[in-house]
């Protein structure tokens, strides 16, 4: 990475490698493989920034480059991540970044460290005989919904550029190579501790379990038990991440073990997709194909994921095995509880309650369910509710997403109840439910206009929609298009993994 001092000068960036400061067998040292035809599609200049990255466009061919891996910069130990995972419920012993290689970490301007790794950067010895690229469509896939989820307030790995390679890749079909740059916070995954229990390294498990600690949770290190405290921690921020997931009708599409970061950020966009019309059993991911993945089987799925980390600590939770499974229990029933009332917690918000009360869970599941049998799109409905919130005037446009007129009044009624309790105004309700109801999100047909324009060379496309993502609460006439559910025939009905 290039960055300017305060002088102007040149300098390298430097980075800090920690992970690699592990023992070997967490790790393989591999370079990228470089490519024939670099070229920038996008930079992330505000990431950058923050980043305290400035890059040097005055010479675009070598910035392409750098971040496309045919120039590994200075300070850089580049590695590809061991770890296993429960893909769709099976234990595979080796997984392994099979495609991205972790350059290092920077310290962001924040006193931050982040992971900066490249996806598609060639084979690596965990590859599975994979050609280790990755696709244009998958990768502009990974930047609009990473960057998107940022805006809407969802912790996510970031995007910091997307570079075409010049070469093609083979799946399917023949596709444009292409390289995403990733930034995130870190890349362990509960898959990462898996790896080492499964080979029975408990002083790996020990040894890694160590540096989250120091890295992400620096608070437990006095804890009486710390393990079992990052073990809580771990659970807690998975519990509410998930729950803000369904705030904005986010399915991810494959939460296996691997693609479950320690750090508690949304990680591996391949096959997601935000819901249109609401159906609590929507499954999108064309690999999904029992539905484990749907988005009101997340929650569960992070509860079961966080049993698997918990099978790897046992042996440090306590010497007694006994009650180290009965500590780990006690979490994992937490992480229900703790969901429950995240989740709440999001969804009073979204209805404009500022306290809590009793029937308030009643009161957003009778409207979901509503929703579900007149097939009312998830975005637009809660955004119009703002309206709702604002006046009587605003309750037709609401009305509107329902099929059953007098059910969705008789709701509107016990609603307005509710909201009678509480001490808060029209207008102060409205601003705030405009806060944590988008008016936009990356709807899936967007997406695929989009991606399908990119491959014919025209990225105006992909550029107004990350503009018009970038301000996902507010309303703006100029990106009205984006607000708007699909037309019938404009419906995505699978997303699909860019492996």
């Amino acid at each position: 990475m290039l960055c300017r001092s305060a002088k102007g000068v040149l300098s390298v960036f430097q980075f800090d490698n920690s992970y690699a400061r592990l023992p070997d067998r967490f790790f393989a040292s591999v370079y990228p493989e470089p490519v024939e035809g670099p070229k920038l599609l996008k930079f992330n200049g505000s990431l950058a920034e923050e980043l305290g990255i400035e890059a040097d466009f005055s010479d675009p061919a070598r910035l392409a480059a750098i971040l496309a891996g045919n120039v590994v910069p200075p300070g850089a130990m580049p590695i590809a991540m061991a770890y296993a995972g429960h893909q769709f419920g099976n234990f595979v012993p080796q997984l392994g970044d099979g495609r991205a290689i972790l350059l290092g970490e920077v310290v962001d301007r924040n006193g931050k460290r982040r992971d900066i790794q490249l996806k598609g950067a060639g084979p690596t010895p965990y590859s599975r005989r994979g050609d280790g690229r990755a696709a244009l469509g998958p990768v502009l896939r990974e930047y609009i919904v990473s960057e998107a989820m940022n805006a809407l307030g969802v912790p996510a790995t970031r995007a910091l550029a997307a570079v075409a390679t010049g070469e093609k890749v083979y799946r399917e079909t023949v596709e444009q190579g292409a390289v995403f740059v990733r930034v995130a916070a870190s890349h362990v995954r509960i898959g990462t501790f898996q790896f080492l229990a499964a080979r029975g390294d408990n002083d790996g498990v020990k040894l890694l379990a160590d540096y989250v600690i120091e890295r992400h949770y620096p608070e437990l290190k006095a804890a009486d038990n710390p393990y079992l405290a990052l073990l809580q921690g771990v659970a807690g921020r998975q519990a509410d991440l998930i729950a803000r997931w369904l705030g904005v009708g986010f399915i991810h599409g494959v939460m296996n073990t691997d693609n479950m970061t320690i750090s508690g950020e949304t990680i591996d966009f391949g096959p997601c997709a935000f819901l249109d019309e609401y159906d609590p059993m929507k499954v999108f991911s064309s690999i999904d194909q029992g539905g484990r993945y749907a988005y009101r089987n997340q929650p569960g799925i992070g509860q079961w994921n966080i049993a698997r980390l918990a099978e790897c600590l046992l042996p440090l939770l306590d010497a007694d095995e006994e009650k180290a499974v009965e500590a780990a229990n006690a979490v994992l029933k937490a992480f229900g509880e703790r969901f429950q009332k995240e989740w709440l917690g999001v969804f009073r918000a979204k209805l404009g309650l500022f306290s809590e009360a009793d029937g308030d869970g009643e009161l957003i599941q009778s409207l979901l369910g509503l929703m579900h049998a007149g097939q009312a799109d998830f975005t637009l409905t809660f955004r119009r509710l703002c309206g709702a919130a604002a006046g009587a005037e605003g309750d037709e446009l609401f009305l509107s997403s329902f099929s059953d007129l007098a059910k969705a009044r008789e709701w509107l009624e016990l609603w307005g109840t509710r909201l009678d309790a509480e001490p808060q105004g029209p207008t102060e309700r409205a601003q705030a439910m405009r806060s944590v109801n988008p008016a936009v999100i990356p709807r899936n047909h967007k997406v695929a206009e989009a991606l399908a324009a990119a491959n014919y060379g025209d990225f105006s496309f992909f550029e107004r929609l990350l503009e018009a993502l970038e301000k996902p609460y507010e309303d703006r006439p100029e990106f009205a298009d984006y607000m708007q559910p699909p037309k019938p025939e404009e419906r995505v009905t699978q997303t699909f993994c860019g492996t």
